[in-house]
């Protein structure tokens, strides 16, 4: 194994960080440590070497997120949800990424690597929100180092235990390929199972566009919030006419302002809706007992042929 660090090391670390950054389920770290070892055992000095293995994987880096960065841009919200469908924690994968970006900008790309999740759904946010070019290279690239040169240097500070496990995973031969296969398998399915269990107990409980639109033409229009985060309704600068927005995360003011016996309609951008169910379940503990999730969201009400209002129209 040393020698195939040794050999194919930069490769290693070039084709590993550009799969993760076009949003493969592969980890990078590791490599970046195993291969930082590799040259702390064997290079003198050091820091040309590193220096070159970091340079490799800052371009692959932004090889592979400005792919992102363009499909946001040209193809917005759709990008955005299909990532998300991709992550293993997409009820907070949105979410997290909506908040942190309507907080801070384009700047949290220099730190988005370091934050699971944030970095696969941040990029194509950028992209959607017409950043330029040029800030978006500079605060990917600013992430891509740092969180490239964190890998590298803990391969260099625990080098001689890094051979240790090398040297027990070379004496394991394929037997340790199939433990470790089998244990991030495990890992996977685990999520997959729970996620899936969580979308069928939330299934049911949902309301469609047509029945919503039925409500307001009766002349019984339900309170609607919109739960989308600041960012978000920034690329889709949209509502449904007469939504309100609220947070999920503060819910005394709505239960402070509304009867118990209100029924209310909750959208957001969230893949399968499940932040909006989360907070249906919410209300429903404080004693609502009509709370129910819009099926599909906004972009649902859009493709049903029903109009939207534009922010601050």
């Amino acid at each position: 194994m040393q020698e195939l660090v040794d050999r194919y090391g930069v490769l290693l670390v070039f084709v590993n960080v550009l799969a993760l950054s076009l949003g493969l389920p592969v980890p990078a770290m590791p490599t970046l440590i195993l291969v930082g070892a590799g040259v702390a055992m064997q290079a003198d000095p050091l820091w040309l070497p590193l220096a070159g293995v970091l340079g490799v994987s800052v371009l692959a880096s932004l090889i592979g997120d400005s792919v992102w960065f363009y499909a946001g841009r040209r193809y917005g919200n759709r990008t955005l949800q299909s990532l998300c469908r991709l992550s293993l924690s997409r009820d907070t994968c949105m979410k997290r990424t909506e908040r942190f970006y309507g907080r801070f900008g384009i700047r949290i790309l220099s730190v988005a690597k370091f934050i699971p999740g944030l970095s696969m759904v941040s990029v194509p946010l950028a992209g959607a929100m017409q950043v330029r070019l040029p800030p978006f290279l500079r605060y990917d690239g600013l992430g891509a180092a740092l969180w490239a040169t964190l890998g590298l240097g803990l391969g260099v500070v625990f080098a001689r235990q890094v051979e240790t496990v090398i040297d027990t995973l070379s004496q394991l031969g394929t037997g340790a390929g199939v433990v470790v296969g089998t244990l991030l398998a495990a890992y996977v399915g685990w999520r997959w199972w729970r996620r899936r269990s969580l979308l069928k107990s939330l299934e049911a409980a949902r309301i469609d566009p047509p029945e919503l639109d039925a409500l307001v033409r009766a002349g019984h229009p339900p309170v609607v919030f919109d739960i989308r985060a600041p960012g978000f309704r920034d690329v889709d600068p949209y509502v449904i006419p007469g939504a309100m927005f609220a947070d999920e995360r503060h819910l005394d003011g709505i239960l402070a302002s509304y009867p118990r016996e209100a029924k209310i309609v909750i959208y957001c951008a969230c893949p399968d809706e499940v932040s909006a169910a989360w907070m249906a379940a919410k209300l429903r503990e404080a004693g609502f007992r009509d709370v129910l999730p819009l099926k599909g969201g906004i972009d649902a009400w859009r493709a049903a042929g029903y109009g939207v209002d534009p922010l601050g129209g």
